[in-house]
């Protein structure tokens, strides 16, 4: 069983390069299943790449409410629309055949993180008496 290694991939010695075939299992599985495993991966690497920007764009629509909530004095969080988000994105979840209680867990990360962007928009704001 030898280890299936793709040419163009970065060199993983280089620092910070990601080698999209390491893997530990490679020398204990016939060469077919690391294939098609490294194929799957491939595919969770793109979906993982798509999360990352969308998940930058999400954050940047969230930075403009957090100014404009500063600009007017309005509180960082709002546990009605916090809520109702949580509640809508269950559902999705359940209809996606997703975990609801992961996408909820997920969600209120999301939502701890905003409020704490937020807060240090306000803070800003406030300092330079905008």
């Amino acid at each position: 069983m030898s280890q299936q290694k793709n040419p163009q991939a970065a060199d993983p010695a280089d620092t910070g390069a990601y080698d999209p075939t390491a893997s530990s299992l490679a020398d204990s599985v016939p060469d077919e299943v690391m294939a098609e495993l490294l194929s799957i991966r491939s595919s969770i690497d793109n979906f993982d790449a798509t999360l990352v920007y969308l998940l930058a764009e999400r954050f940047k629509a969230t930075q403009r409410v957090g100014h404009l909530k500063a600009v007017h004095a309005l509180p960082p969080s709002d546990p009605g629309r916090e809520k109702a988000q949580i509640e809508r994105l269950r559902r999705l979840a359940q209809e996606a055949h997703l975990d609801p209680e992961f996408a909820e867990k997920f969600m209120n990360f999301i939502i701890s993180e905003v409020i704490r962007h937020h807060n240090n928009i306000s803070a800003t704001h406030a300092e330079s008496g905008n």
